[in-house]
Parts: structure tokens; C-alpha cells; sequence
């Protein structure tokens, strides 16, 4: 199920690239961007990522943090984050729970073949846990200054 403006943002739990505990709650009152996607390392996820990450100080002034999540282990994620300097924190989601909740997860079509992964998606969630916008089927290059366009002061 897809999430539409001003529905009210699924909660979540998860680890973090360095193994902590984080959850929606920690989240409350502060405006966040959370995106979905695949797989770290591989093309699109890294331009994404990257294009994330110059633009944050921007979002920052705006009063948005930013999440990054794919079904990744903490390892992994660790090296990703290193490797490419993000400024901001990716969560684990391994059996696709918090993907599902935001309907990023489902089927996808490739070259006339069909199968279940991540939806490349992004939510822009306010301080009330509201969805502001969600994004689906994103295409990676370009769209972190499409959203940071899209986002209030």
C-alpha cells in the first residue's frame, strides 16, 4: 500500500550502520527525509546517496534530517558510509519490514520480468509524523535536489 500526502508516517525500528538502536520516536517533533533503496555500493544507490549527502547542510537549514534505508547489514552500511563520506545515518531493514510499512517494497518490473525488491522511494515526513510528500519509483540521479526544491524553509 503506497502512502499518500498527509497520511500519518508508518513507525519504525531498526539498527544503524554502527549496530545502535534507532526508531521513529527519536524522530518526534523534527522533520526528517527518509529514503529507500536497493543495495549500497551499486551505481544508483551510490549517486543517490552522494547527491543526498552534498545537499545536506542545505536540509539541514530547513530543519530536515536525513535517513537512508535499505535491507543492507550494519556492515555494510558502516563501509558505505565511510567509503563515501555520509553525513547522515542508514538503517538496516533486512526482511523489508519498515519498506513495506511505507510501500517501498513490492513488485518491480526489469526488462519484462517481474520480482519483489525495493521500490526506490523517498517521504518527506514533518514534526507532527506527518507525510508531506512521498516520492515512488525515483530516479536516483537529480532527485535529492528535486526534493530539497520541494521542501519548506
Amino acid at each position: 500500500m503506497r502512502l499518500e500526502t498527509g497520511a500519518e508516517a508508518p513507525t519504525f525500528a531498526s539498527i544503524d550502520q554502527t549496530g545502535q538502536a534507532r526508531d521513529s520516536a527519536q524522530l518526534a517533533g523534527r522533520k526528517y527525509v527518509v529514503y529507500f533503496y536497493p543495495k549500497a555500493f551499486t551505481p544508483g544507490c551510490t549517486t543517490e546517496s552522494c547527491d543526498f549527502a552534498e545537499r545536506y547542510e542545505m536540509f539541514a537549514k530547513r530543519g530536515y534530517a536525513i535517513i537512508g534505508i535499505s535491507p543492507d547489514d550494519p556492515e555494510k552500511l558502516a563501509a558505505f558510509k565511510d567509503e563515501y563520506k555520509l553525513p547522515f545515518d542508514l538503517l538496516s531493514d533486512p526482511d523489508h519490514v519498515i519498506a513495506t510499512a511505507f510501500g517501498a517494497y513490492g513488485t518491480k518490473k526489469n526488462y519484462g520480468r517481474e520480482y519483489q525488491g525495493i521500490i526506490r522511494s523517498t517521504f518527506v515526513i514533518d514534526a507532527a509524523g506527518t507525510v508531506e510528500q512521498a516520492f515512488y519509483n525515483v530516479r536516483a540521479k537529480g532527485h535529492a535536489e528535486r526534493i530539497l526544491g520541494e521542501v519548506t524553509p
